[in-house]
């Protein structure tokens, strides 16, 4: 398992550290004293996840998974922003809440003693059992049922002396150790630290021969592989639930248990579930190119814009998040306006960079989007000087056009707003820029804007920037840690 072990960790270093430096603390803000109302006064709800098949990962360009979806829905209801950290064990979960940087653990936790002595546990938001994943032999396919179960491990006395590896700290870790009392023999429990994705595919690989799982987890992979086979349940029915610091929580507690309980008896909660746990496509997503928790890959466009980002300074993240926003990643794209391609840009941008962009190659649209960037930067860059805050003025001119943002910054300025910041300030004046009372003002020069948009769309790329750098590593990080194993 050598160089899937060291791809695990690098992967997990990277996410953890990318997530991480996103949150810096404030004097102002007690972390530890930071139940609901402090979340709502704070605009951000902080959670701790895992990224798996299941709970989240990123496909197509899009973050996606049950966990992520059914946070962002609580988010949504209290008006906040959700921010993510990814890690993927649960002691550095722990220490993450418990030391006030995070707010919720999001990570499948079994509703047991030990969870119940370290967290706050919320209502169950769904329920699950351990089962025993094992390799079916290489001629299953033309096996009987009968002759497969005879092949298989279904009876716990089978497992006795069987070595089972099992991710550390876990509830499958101590129910091997419990069963192993029950059937007065000895099973073989070894704690590695790397999650249950991982321990599933090495069975399917032929890396282990065994490991043990939560069986919604456990279904959604023998849609991928096939060769394996998780039939045989080592335990009862068990819940699972979110998890919360046990000091100064209350109210986030009740706020959460009555959201969880409403919300597991709606239509939406049911085709949550049934959207990842219940899908025959799961195999399909897990198996693409373009799923990133396996490849580190976007889209198939990953060379070409780590190749262009370079040309602004950009991360190349950044860059395919904006590409994402105007085309999803569809190279023939053509807009309602006439925008062509990858990073929709029009004709005449075209044309003052001397591309025919109605028939220029993705490299070509690629290549004329980021001259047009540069063109943005160059303009603005004596007008905000904050690199931070320019990036904003950037992006929504490369939606909007300068002459909105111009204007908005305009009438920031003439009503006592800064005009050199995006969010507070000149994104509430672009806001205004639809409505007549503003648009006909004498400072605004370029008239009628759909400044929600604009303004989404600053947002929209930012945010998922955010969820691609928890998942794509930044390659020159992950060179430097390869190099160090």
């Amino acid at each position: 398992m050598g160089k899937r072990i060291r791809k695990l960790i690098t992967l997990s270093i990277l996410a953890f550290s990318a997530c991480t430096f996103n949150h810096v603390s404030t004097p102002e803000i007690d972390y530890l004293d930071h139940d609901l109302d402090a979340i709502i006064a704070s605009g951000t709800l902080r959670a701790v996840i895992d990224f798996n098949s299941a709970d989240y990962f990123i496909y197509k360009g899009e973050p996606m998974g049950f966990q992520y979806e059914m946070l962002q829905s609580f988010a949504d209801k209290l008006g906040v922003d959700l921010e993510l950290t990814i890690v993927d064990k649960y002691r550095d979960a722990l220490r993450l809440l418990n030391d006030g940087k995070a707010d919720i653990i999001a990570m499948n936790l079994a509703v047991n003693i030990k969870t119940k002595e370290d967290l706050l546990l919320t209502e169950p938001i769904m329920e699950t059992r351990q089962v025993l994943v094992q390799r079916k032999p290489l001629n299953w396919r033309e096996m009987t049922a009968d002759e497969l179960d005879r092949q298989l491990i279904r009876n716990h006395l089978d497992m006795a002396h069987k070595t089972i590896y099992v991710e550390e700290s876990t509830v499958g870790y101590f129910r091997l150790l419990s069963l192993s009392n029950e059937i007065g023999d000895t099973i073989n429990a070894v704690e590695v630290p790397y999650n249950q994705d991982f321990l599933i595919e090495a069975v399917a690989l032929g890396d282990i021969d065994f490991t043990v799982a939560d069986e919604n987890m456990a279904l959604v992979s023998t849609t991928y592989y096939p060769n394996i086979d998780v039939a045989t349940p080592i335990s009862f029915v068990h819940n699972v639930a979110w998890g919360i610091r046990k000091e100064n929580s209350d109210v986030l507690l009740s706020e959460l248990n009555q959201w969880i309980a409403g919300y597991r008896n709606t239509l939406d909660y049911a085709l949550l579930y049934a959207k990842y746990f219940r899908n025959s496509r799961t195999g399909n997503i897990v198996n693409s190119d373009y799923y990133s928790l396996n490849t580190g890959k976007i889209s198939r466009w990953d060379d070409m814009v780590k190749s262009a980002s370079g040309e602004i300074n950009w991360d190349w993240r950044l860059l395919s998040s904006l590409i994402y926003q105007e085309s999803r990643f569809d190279p023939n794209v053509v807009s309602w306006a006439g925008a062509f391609g990858l990073m929709q840009v029009m004709p005449a941008t075209g044309k003052n960079f001397g591309v025919d962009i109605t028939s220029a190659t993705p490299k070509e649209n690629i290549a004329t989007g980021i001259k047009y960037i540069k063109w943005l930067e160059s303009y603005f860059i004596d007008l905000v000087p904050d690199e931070d805050e320019r990036l904003k003025f950037v992006l929504g001119s490369y939606n909007a056009g300068p002459g909105h943002i111009l204007d908005a910054m305009r009438l920031a300025e003439k009503n006592g707003m800064d005009p050199k910041v995006w969010d507070g300030n000149v994104a509430v004046w672009l806001l205004k820029k639809s409505d007549p009372e503003y648009y006909n003002d004498s400072s605004v020069r370029y008239g009628y804007s759909r400044g929600q948009e604009s303004v989404n769309y600053v947002t929209e790329i930012l945010e998922r920037y955010k969820h691609y750098k928890n998942i794509a590593p930044d390659e020159s990080v992950a060179l430097l840690s390869l190099n160090q194993q």
